[in-house]
């Protein structure tokens, strides 16, 4: 199956899940409707197609490959805790205490739309849904796989909220790359590295296998944040669907302002071809990895 037709079907499968997922939890309006409206929003869904690209990718053999496969319910469920935890991040990253956006892919942003307490709370309750997709019986019956799952994801989210913190303290200041990757590692990086290697507990992956796609997220989830730091300064706010500029708004230290705008891109695709150099070494050189990758670093927004 061809890429675009891989992530099509993966995306489809993600927002039929999304809409009976949280209908299954029965959540209160408007926190029901805040919730819905923050993870229907259009999104790229880069972390789902990394689980369900790493699974592929490793299960060779995978009928994954055809058209007619329906996703199994473990990369359901990883897809649906990864997709949660970024949506409550990007409700909160908008709110008033934090970045004080009111525009995300486009639309008012939740708060904006729903209110700063349901906007609030539903960042929260995203957060806690993450956590219970991995058992959630929407999804089947308990996985086997929910313990490694588990493990791995939990620590992933908390550095993900560490780098949150770190980037908020380093507002105002100029930080060193050194430092800049290192915030960059947890707030950006770490939900990425989550998604690949549970896609990698869901297909058996040895652990050669987890070794080299362990090196393939830590570069895709750096390349990615110095990505969004260009497209900061070189999208307009239609392209972006959220505020151009916003970096500079809020004296953000980032690797523009660090090395400049075709330093930064020279960086950037050095990260992107270490990462495929990662998989190709231990896969090939014909995967949905590999061809993930070229669609994110051709991304505009």
């Amino acid at each position: 199956m061809e890429f675009t037709a891989f992530s099509r079907q993966v995306i489809d499968q993600l927002e039929s899940d999304i809409t009976a997922y949280l209908q299954a939890c029965k959540l209160p309006s408007p926190l029901h409707e805040a919730s819905l409206y923050a993870m229907t929003n259009g999104g790229k869904r880069v972390r789902p197609l990394l689980v369900a690209a790493t699974f592929a990718t490793v299960k060779t053999d995978s009928s994954l490959t055809h058209p007619s496969h329906q996703l199994s319910n473990d990369v359901r469920r990883a897809m649906m805790a990864v997709e949660c935890l970024h949506g409550y991040s990007l409700v909160h990253d908008d709110l008033p205490c934090m970045d004080d956006d009111a525009l995300r892919r486009g639309r008012p942003t939740t708060h904006i739309a729903y209110g700063e307490a349901a906007a609030m709370l539903a960042g929260d309750v995203l957060q806690t849904l993450a956590f219970e997709a991995l058992t959630h019986t929407h999804f089947g019956e308990n996985s086997e796989f929910a313990t490694p799952l588990s493990a791995t994801f939990a620590p992933r989210a908390r550095r993900m909220v560490m780098g949150q913190m770190l980037d908020l303290n380093g507002e105002h200041q100029q930080l060193s790359q050194t430092e800049l990757e290192a915030i960059h590692r947890d707030k950006t990086g770490a939900l990425i590295e989550a998604s690949v290697l549970m896609g990698a507990i869901c297909a058996n992956a040895t652990d050669s296998e987890r070794q080299a796609l362990n090196s393939f997220a830590e570069q895709i989830g750096l390349a990615f944040q110095v990505q969004d730091d260009i497209l900061d300064v070189t999208a307009d706010t239609k392209q972006l669907g959220k505020p151009a500029g916003s970096d500079e708004k809020l004296d953000k230290s980032t690797y523009v302002k660090l090395l400049g705008v075709a330093a930064a891109k020279t960086y950037a695709q050095s990260l992107f071809d270490a990462a495929k150099n990662a998989v190709i070494a231990e896969f090939g050189d014909d995967n949905y990895l590999l061809d993930l990758a070229d669609w994110l670093w051709a991304r505009d927004k």
